[in-house]
């Protein structure tokens, strides 16, 4: 994962960002969220549990919580106009600094892409750098399975992703940014990872990343190093 210097060498240099949303950008799970919303919060929860614990790929995971929620079009729809994006605190700092000096920012999620197109729009983040999970329903609205051909509905699906803005989005020299094991894992074809723990401190990535952050801040500063 490189050293601690060399991270924050490429951190300085880099010409694309990308972020995880849940428990990243966000303060939240989507997921999570809207289960919560449609009053299957706490068996979703368990799912999710289950899941850390290993032995389920992450498609699987995805589509047993979402069999469990299922949600329809207009629950969807009233959950996003109900539940504004809560940021990570300096979050909204930190992605004007780096589109201030033309630095690219992409979110790149498992979570849903209609939950985190309003957070986008906010941060002045086009539609076209927002890779996510989508949604797929009947013509009368109700839930119908998501798009399996996402390369993030699948296990190792940010590392597709970040191999395709490097080589599609002529992005040289790409930092992957967030909370999980699986955003870790998109180094290498990313140049570098950069773990944060300011909403949930996974143990395993406080362990691994070379560098650990807590608050937004300290990369705003680390960006003149």
């Amino acid at each position: 994962m490189g050293t601690l210097e060399e991270v924050r060498r490429i951190w300085a240099q880099a010409n694309g960002v990308c972020f995880d949303v849940d428990s990243t950008l966000v303060m939240d799970e989507g997921l999570d969220e809207l289960a919560k919303f449609c009053g299957v919060g706490k068996e979703v929860q368990e799912w999710t549990k289950k899941a850390m614990g290993g032995g389920v790929s992450f498609r699987e995971a995805l589509k047993a919580r979402l069999d469990i929620v299922k949600p329809s079009r207009q629950k969807l729809e009233d959950f996003i106009a109900q539940h504004p994006p809560k940021f990570s605190p300096h979050i909204q700092e930190l992605i004007s600094e780096l589109h201030s000096r033309n630095r690219k920012v992409y979110l790149v999620s498992g979570g849903f892409q209609s939950i985190i197109l309003p957070a986008a729009k906010r941060l002045n983040i086009p539609v076209q750098n927002v890779f996510a999970n989508r949604l797929k329903f009947y013509f009368n609205g109700d839930y119908a399975g998501f798009d399996e051909s996402q390369p993030t509905s699948s296990s190792g699906g940010k590392a597709v992703v970040a191999g395709i803005i490097k080589n599609e989005y002529q992005c040289q020299t790409l930092v992957v940014v967030g909370d999980g094991a699986t955003d870790m894992e998109a180094v290498p074809p990313a140049d570098a990872f950069i773990g944060y723990g300011g909403n949930v401190v996974r143990d395993s990535v406080k362990e691994k990343a070379a560098w650990f952050v807590t608050d937004f801040r300290e990369l705003i500063q680390a960006l003149d190093s």
